[in-house]
């Protein structure tokens, strides 16, 4: 397959280097372009007021590897490879291995998911791999974990172009549990930041905070259908199944529109044109 691979590490990353490295090692085209430094929680970001620089990376990975270090966002790096850098589309976007999960609400700050979603919004599939752990070292089963994903997708392709966020529990293979498919699920922080005083004496914020893995199921609070609830609560959340120690892929997208809010706003506002009316007459 031919592959463009970024992350929010950066360039310098052992996660992206074990990542382009096996999956070029199984026979894959792999160019990587990606920050050349770490931009991590940048979410969707792109640069628009000043330039984007790209400089080819020359040691470090596989010899059949093209490799650039970019001086923008994650999701700069796969733009600027789509428009610019790569000569023809990849079949697959990858982002990753991020140090540290991808899970729940962290998806919406995380550069690595935005750099795969830059892929699919092209119209390109994309899978966005993270390592369950800051401190473990061991990239290796999440890059064979993406080295199976493709040669399964190589044989029975996705009819639509999905980011399959993919979370890998921080252990060796042999104890990891299995695979699910999960639905994404919800994380929150507990005393975000820290307040503090600079050498002058004047206060600045730190933001900080402890991770609470064990939060409401979000089925509850997205207003949906019972018989949509239904059908997803046998269905694990990230969350649940990295805790559980299993590999969890979850589709995402990045059509936001809230399906079960539009009736509720139809409803809510039942004659736009009356509320345009009352808008012009205070203008």
């Amino acid at each position: 397959m031919n592959l463009l691979i970024s992350n929010d590490d950066g360039v310098f990353a052992q996660g992206i280097r074990t990542l382009a490295n096996t999956l070029a090692a199984a026979g894959h085209s792999i160019t990587v372009v990606c920050p050349d430094r770490e931009r991590s929680a940048t979410g969707h970001g792109l640069t628009i007021h000043q330039p984007i620089r790209a400089e080819i990376v020359e040691s470090g990975f596989h010899p059949s590897i093209k490799a650039w270090a970019c001086s923008g966002t994650p999701a700069d790096c796969v733009k600027l490879a789509l428009g610019a850098l790569v000569e023809e589309p990849p079949n697959f976007v990858l982002s990753g291995i991020n140090h540290g999960p991808n899970l729940g609400t962290d998806v919406l700050y995380s550069g690595t998911v935005s750099a795969a979603m830059e892929g699919v919004i092209e119209g390109i599939p994309a899978i966005a791999l993270s390592l369950g752990s800051y401190v473990h070292q061991d990239f290796l089963p999440a890059a064979h974990v993406a080295q199976a994903l493709l040669a399964h997708f190589s044989q029975t392709p996705l009819t639509v172009p999905l980011l399959l966020n993919v979370n890998v529990p921080a252990a060796k293979a042999s104890h990891l549990r299995g695979i699910q498919i999960t639905r994404q699920g919800i994380r929150r922080y507990h005393d975000l930041f820290e307040k503090r005083l600079d050498p002058r004496g004047k206060t600045y914020y730190w933001l900080a905070g402890e991770v609470l893995e064990d939060v409401e199921d979000p089925i509850g609070n997205q207003g949906w259908s019972e018989e949509t609830a239904q059908a997803l609560r046998p269905v694990s959340t990230d969350v649940q199944a990295v805790k559980e120690n299993y590999i969890s892929i979850t589709p995402l997208q990045y059509n936001l529109t809230s399906l079960a809010g539009l009736p509720q706003l139809q409803t809510a506002i039942a004659d736009p044109a009356k509320l345009f009316s009352s808008f012009v007459h205070n203008v």
